[in-house]
């Protein structure tokens, strides 16, 4: 495609993989419909003339900064028709553990790799695929676990390599696989690495990271960009008389994936894991990993509107697409295995999964297209936040925008396109908390998430406690924390002048960091210590063990539904038509797979009530005609 200019009009920008993310980003954020830029007053505007009246608002420099993103990026990918190749992450259900909050097995109040061990088969009833742990790796402990100081060991309060070595074990004994979660877009201050730069910040390893000269403080750092953990995001180093960057904590100093030693030693350990067994990894922020050459300032406009400046320029960085392809090739392929092999533990490529903040759908299909060769899943945020929300925001979360997300994404995929389905994780607040505080609708709440996320096409990621309808934390008091985010923006806030104790209760990552209730003994199951962060719930019936013999349990509807999926591919390969797809208050859906070989059709149709008031279907779905009671779900098999 030709180059964008000042004059290019904006329908030329809506062209664009990034242009079009950007766009529907804007429109996000501002609450305001796709009608705003597609309408041909607006879509024939040229980029100069748009800035000239968006300047009191933008600033200068907003332009700019958009042509030189869109510029370097590839042509869209064609959307193309057929049925997608049916391999096994996308018929699966991943889990994630957050390894620290899920079993505890030596009473020291964190939870560790034999506590999981020793409940492989709750994992494995529930129907699993694929296990997923969050950071296991050697660290300071700095972020949890997100700060790591040696990737190839395994942090003490975890466990050791032999206890690695035999969970991989028991999830392949049990035909499950086993992921892990690799962060490589920064590493641990404490890494060898970075010791090493410290000592000789000119030598090799200084080259390993974003070291910068200039004048200690109060001098300016290098550029202006804002750390995702508050304040700068550069750090002095009297020692090295340098700046480092860290866009999230201090502790955490970003890699400089320019130097080819970083991505040759990123691969080997990679293919260090894959030997062991581990069937793959979820990058951690691995769209950050490219950034712009210079470093230069963050626009302001920009800064503003995501809160963060600098984000602009690493966000989709001018190599992340060359990067990725070759960690690809020298990571994540096996070298010791034919190329059509198959199965936990010997997959030819290991499957590669992108948490990638920012990432629209169009370049989101740039990055798991099949025929790239780059990631195969990557996780989307923005369904977790509707219009003008972010995670901070005190606020109900309408499970139309859950529909309409869903509904938007798939009709923009073609056949070697695939999304994963999530709603939580370990870095927001539970949905069901979100969704509706009266825990009256707990369980139904929590029904009608199951069926959205399991019954729709695509991957479901399931976060440990979602099972039993996990549900916000009544955190008493600022003391209660333990998130190093939270903490930071706390201080922040008070700085400010602001109520910062209900800012960040609203959005804690905490909230999905408690521990995992087992039972109704001392600390629930979970440990015979002091756990390591409290427990701020005790309703009752909202336990493993209290849910295991309730056949009406939110446990029990997710195993139930896990089966049908692994019995009809209709409910994983199959195709996804919606009914009545504007409708805020209902959602409806068929799926539908034709046997190629025999021709026999299997065709569902699934409905939920996305309220909490009763829904009169529309005359239109199949079944009779009945109202749906509040967040009802109902699924039917057609002949």
């Amino acid at each position: 495609m030709h180059p964008l200019t000042e004059r290019s009009q904006v329908r030329d920008v809506l062209k664009r993989p990034l242009g079009r993310d950007v766009i529907d980003k804007l429109l996000l954020q501002l609450g305001r419909s796709s009608k705003w830029v597609t309408n041909p007053l607006v879509s024939r505007m040229r980029l100069d003339q748009l800035e000239a009246i968006a300047r009191p608002v933008v600033g200068d420099g907003f332009v700019s900064t958009l042509l030189e993103l869109l510029n370097e990026l590839p042509d869209p990918n064609p959307i193309t028709h057929g049925e997608p190749t049916p391999t096994w992450w996308k018929q699966a259900v991943f889990y994630q553990v957050y390894p620290r909050s899920f079993a505890d097995s030596d009473d020291d109040g964190m939870g560790d790799v034999r506590g999981i061990i020793n409940h492989l088969d709750h994992i494995a009833d529930l129907g699993v695929d694929c296990l997923w742990l969050s950071p296991i790796f050697a660290s300071p402990d700095l972020d949890n676990g997100y700060d790591i100081s040696d990737y190839r060991a395994v942090m003490p309060e975890m466990g050791t390599l032999d206890d690695v070595d035999e969970l991989i074990r028991g999830c392949h004994e049990r035909g499950m696989r086993l992921i892990l979660d690799l962060v490589v877009n920064h590493t641990s201050d404490e890494h060898e690495w970075f010791r090493e730069a410290r000592q000789d910040p000119d030598g090799k390893y200084g080259q390993y990271y974003f070291l910068r000269g200039g004048d200690p403080p109060p001098a300016d750092p290098p550029n202006n960009w804002t750390s995702f953990f508050s304040g700068p995001a550069w750090r002095w180093l009297e020692d090295a008389e340098r700046w480092a960057l860290h866009l999230f904590a201090n502790g955490q100093l970003d890699l400089n994936w320019d130097n080819p030693e970083v991505r040759d030693e990123v691969a080997d350990i990679v293919q260090w894991w894959l030997a062991r067994g581990i069937d793959g990894f979820r990058l951690d922020v691995i769209n950050y990993i490219s950034k712009r050459e210079g470093l230069p300032d963050g626009n302001e406009f920009v800064g503003q509107l995501m809160e963060f400046r600098g984000v602009e320029h690493y966000f989709h960085g001018p190599h992340l697409h060359e990067y990725l392809a070759e960690l690809r090739r020298n990571g994540f392929t096996r070298r010791d295995v034919p190329p059509d092999s198959v199965g936990p533990g010997r997959d030819a490529v290991a499957v590669m999964i992108g948490e990638t903040p920012g990432i629209g759908i169009e370049v989101g299909r740039l990055l798991t297209a099949e025929d790239r060769g780059e990631m195969d899943l990557i996780f989307n945020f923005d369904v977790l936040e509707p219009a003008g929300r972010t995670r901070w925001h005190d606020y109900r979360y309408p499970l139309s925008h859950l529909k309409s997300h869903l509904v938007e994404y798939q009709s923009r995929l073609g056949s070697t396109d695939w999304m994963s389905l999530f709603v939580e994780n370990h870095d927001n607040p539970r949905m069901i908390s979100k969704v509706e505080p009266d825990p009256q609708y707990r369980t139904a709440v929590g029904k009608a998430i199951a069926a959205i996320q399991l019954l729709s096409r695509g991957t479901p990621f399931i976060y440990q406690g979602q099972e039993i309808a996990a549900v916000n934390q009544d955190f008493p008091d600022a003391l209660a924390l333990r998130d190093v985010e939270s903490v930071n923006r706390l201080a922040e806030a008070e700085v400010l002048g602001r109520d910062g104790l209900v800012e960040v209760m609203a959005g804690s990552r905490d909230h999905a960091r408690t521990p995992m209730r087992w039972d109704n003994t001392p600390n629930y199951g979970f440990t015979g210590g002091e756990p390591w962060i409290g427990f701020h719930e005790d309703s009752t019936g909202f336990t493993v063990a209290e849910q295991e013999a309730d056949p009406e349990s939110v446990l029990n509807f997710y195993r139930g539904l896990i089966r049908m999926r692994r019995r009809h591919k209709a409910l994983t390969m199959g195709s996804v038509r919606f009914v009545e797809p504007d409708r805020p208050d209902w959602f409806g859906w068929y799926r539908e797979y034709v046997d190629p070989d025999t021709g026999e059709r299997d065709r569902w149709f699934i409905q939920v009530n996305l309220t909490r008031h009763r829904v009169l279907p529309p005359t239109s779905a199949p079944g009779p005609l009945r109202l749906l009671a509040p967040y009802e779900v109902r699924i039917l098999q057609q002949d």
